[in-house]
């Protein structure tokens, strides 16, 4: 019975990896910091979007003013050299990761000379995938969809003329639907799906050296998810057997395939720094260094409320993952009054390592390249573009190594990204 419980279930969560931040982590949440590969980003405060990344920048927000943006992110990641379990070679599938929209927006308000309050409204994570049905590793995910949602409230104070403090409440939701198959015959496709919503907070603080050079340090709580929904199957064809013996372990089966369930995912906590520096009134720099520690993400286990195994719970799956190192360097020059050119460059760690990746977790280290263009068409109005490539490193996946239940399947990944952003700010 345990392998009818091959679900990696929630771990669905887990594959906008190949598409945009190491993990599920989306970093997309500004146009402008995109223009400098988020170099930078928790020390520009350039407009509310940066907010963020550090909510103390919220004191460099003067008066009232609203940021809108999104983010069109198309990835591509090909499955090559299928292999099932007995060596025969299995078609490529391409298009593993669909193209998908994370939209963004923020509203900052200057309460007096030193107190500023924002709302801000972000994707944090989401993806969609999908593999044909009948590939070589539908026991382990056919289609995955992640949608995600955050509000988060943030006050911000100058507690002198050089120091700048910030804090928010971090109010997610999140949702997810995923489909996979299993080789037995007790079932064909199993659907599963879940939601929750979750409070964390985020720290932030900014210091101003000069009016030219800042450094900002941000913090985002880890946030302990418990989705609960339901798990269904197509049914099992053991359970209309005229045989008593099958057609008990066939009505065991429906029990255990179609029942309530819930998984406990936890969102990663985030440490940042980043440094700004204007060289001149042409030349700007920026440095950006995160920390996300993705090693509070042990395992995956999938509790049913109807029936479990004895062991008191469906499927566990060990996903093992380590924390991770986000570098990024940017520059910026002023072409004229209105014009801003923005360049960046960074390096994302991922969070998978070959003996715990599995064909929904097909993650790899990959390097941004990142240029943008920011336009100020009057004292009150100005736009931001981004536009970014992401090259990621070849991934090797072989499920005879990952300790998942289910039929065996090796696969190369090749995945590349890319990410388009726009944004709006206007201060009244």
């Amino acid at each position: 019975m345990k392998k009818v419980l091959t679900l990696t279930a929630l771990s669905t969560l887990l594959l906008s990896t190949s598409a945009m931040a190491a993990g599920f982590h989306l970093r997309e949440q500004s146009a402008a910091a995109q223009g400098n590969a988020y170099a930078g980003a928790t020390a520009g405060a350039e407009n509310s979007s940066y907010t963020y990344y550090n909510a103390a920048g919220l004191t460099r927000q003067k008066g009232l003013q609203v940021n809108l943006g999104a983010t069109y992110i198309a990835p591509r990641a090909t499955a090559k050299n299928v292999r099932r379990a007995d060596g025969t070679r299995d078609a490529d599938v391409e298009n593993v990761v669909h193209s998908a929209v994370s939209p963004n927006g923020t509203v900052s308000y200057q309460l007096n000379d030193k107190a500023f309050a924002g709302i801000a409204l972000n994707s944090p994570f989401g993806m969609i995938t999908k593999y044909d049905r009948d590939w070589a590793g539908a026991d382990h995910g056919i289609t995955s969809d992640l949608k995600s949602a955050s509000i988060t409230p943030m006050l911000a104070y100058k507690a002198t003329d050089k120091l700048s403090l910030g804090a928010g409440l971090q109010m997610q939701y999140v949702w997810a639907h995923l489909t996979n198959s299993h080789s037995s015959s007790y079932t064909n496709i199993v659907t599963e799906g879940g939601n929750d919503f979750e409070m964390g907070y985020q720290l932030g603080a900014l210091y101003e050296f000069t009016d030219a050079t800042r450094i900002g340090v941000g913090y985002r709580s880890k946030i302990q998810h418990k989705l609960k929904g339901n798990m269904k199957s197509s049914g099992s064809a053991l359970a209309q057997s005229s045989n008593p013996y099958y057609a008990a372990a066939g009505a065991q089966a429906n029990a255990l395939m179609n029942q309530h369930i819930s998984a406990k995912l936890t969102t990663p906590a985030m440490l940042s720094v980043g440094v700004y520096h204007d060289i001149n009134e042409k030349w700007a720099v920026m440095a950006e260094y995160q920390r996300v520690f993705w090693s509070s993400f042990k395992n995956l286990t999938f509790v049913g409320e109807k029936y479990n195994t004895p062991a008191g719970y469906i499927s566990r799956v060990n996903e093992n993952w380590r924390d991770t190192n986000f570098y990024a360097v940017g520059t910026s020059y002023q072409l004229d009054n209105q014009w801003k050119l923005r360049l960046g460059l960074a390096y994302d760690q991922s969070a998978v390592r070959y003996a715990h990746r599995t064909p929904r977790i097909p993650d790899s280290d990959r390097i941004w390249y990142s240029l943008g263009l920011s336009y100020q068409y009057n004292d009150n109005l100005s736009f931001d573009i981004g536009g970014t490539y992401i090259r990621a490193h070849s991934a090797k996946m072989n499920t005879a190594v990952t300790e998942n239940s289910g039929a065996n399947v090796s696969a190369d990944y090749s995945n590349s990204v890319k990410v388009f952003a726009f944004s709006v700010n206007y201060a009244f």
